[in-house]
């Protein structure tokens, strides 16, 4: 397949791009900012807020597929306003070009906060681990994006005209995070370990990059064979956390004890049931042996 990558750019995007090449998919990284140095994969620069420009690059390239990442990337970085028109419109304006130009299959990124938790008004979870059964109750304006974005997926997936999915990438850590770079926001992996309140406002989640590109590759080769419209968590099997979080969600992240109870140590708070099942899909990194 020719896939697209919007955000090729970024941490998860890189690792999309050299995951599919790898597997011997032709592949083409669509970003406003410039190709990082020695990905050695082709770019195309392009802002896909802007409609025209959005179907002018699907109708140049004419990929089998798109990977679409392309967003503001966490809550709060820029402004209300600006993070939730910016997500929704990159989201719909990609879906519209592929469905109305043919695209085979697209796999759009949403994201785990669409839950709801961190909420400064109280979160309590129906169930923990959390599945993509569960209800949503986004808060701010990322994760309300990123809910319109999944509903924008099931939308176009009903009207039959190509392939749409949706998933939710746990925290994602890149190859040089684990050896001590900057993670997003700031800090190191390490950090995060010692420090269980930096890992608390996503409820202990990671997903090491490669992994997530693994499942973005078998949703692409698979897409003919999953019920279309579908929501996947992508997470690792465990928690990114020293001690069980029965413990430490309630410390740390005001969920409720009886919530948690059933956390022991190692087992995280999202599963990836759906995507094992459906897709054969396993993550194959844990900090226990990636970290440095």
């Amino acid at each position: 397949m020719h896939v697209l990558v919007t955000g090729g750019s970024g941490r998860l995007g890189r690792s999309v791009l050299r995951g599919l090449a790898e597997r011997g998919h032709e592949v083409t990284g669509v970003d406003t900012a410039p190709a990082r140095g020695g990905e050695g994969f082709p770019f195309f620069p392009a802002d896909l807020t802007d409609a025209g420009e959005c179907y002018s690059v699907i109708a140049h390239f004419r990929p089998d597929a798109v990977v679409h990442l392309a967003a503001v990337p966490a809550p709060f970085q820029r402004s209300d306003i600006s993070t939730f028109e910016t997500n929704a419109r990159l989201a719909f304006n990609l879906c519209q070009a592929a469905s109305d130009l043919g695209v085979g299959t697209v796999l759009v990124a949403s994201s785990p906060t669409v839950a709801g938790y961190g909420n400064p008004g109280g979160w309590r979870p129906s169930y923990l681990p959390l599945d993509e059964d569960h209800p949503i109750a986004p808060w701010n304006s990322y994760s309300m994006s990123k809910a319109v974005a999944e509903q924008i997926v099931r939308g176009f997936a009903a009207r039959g005209r190509g392939r749409f999915h949706a998933f939710r990438p746990c925290f994602v850590v890149s190859q040089e995070e684990w050896k001590g770079a900057p993670i997003q926001g700031g800090g190191t992996i390490r950090e995060r370990l010692e420090r269980p309140e930096l890992a608390a406002v996503s409820l202990f989640n990671y997903v090491d990059a490669r992994d997530a590109a693994d499942f973005a590759a078998l949703l692409l080769e698979q897409a003919d064979t999953v019920p279309n419209g579908q929501t996947f968590f992508v997470g690792a099997d465990d928690a990114l956390a020293e001690g069980p979080l029965s413990d430490l969600l309630p410390r740390h992240a005001g969920v409720p004890q009886e919530c948690a109870a059933d956390l022991a140590e190692g087992v995280a708070a999202f599963s990836s049931r759906k995507a094992r099942e459906l897709l054969g899909w396993r993550p194959r990194h844990t900090w226990r042996t990636e970290i440095d």
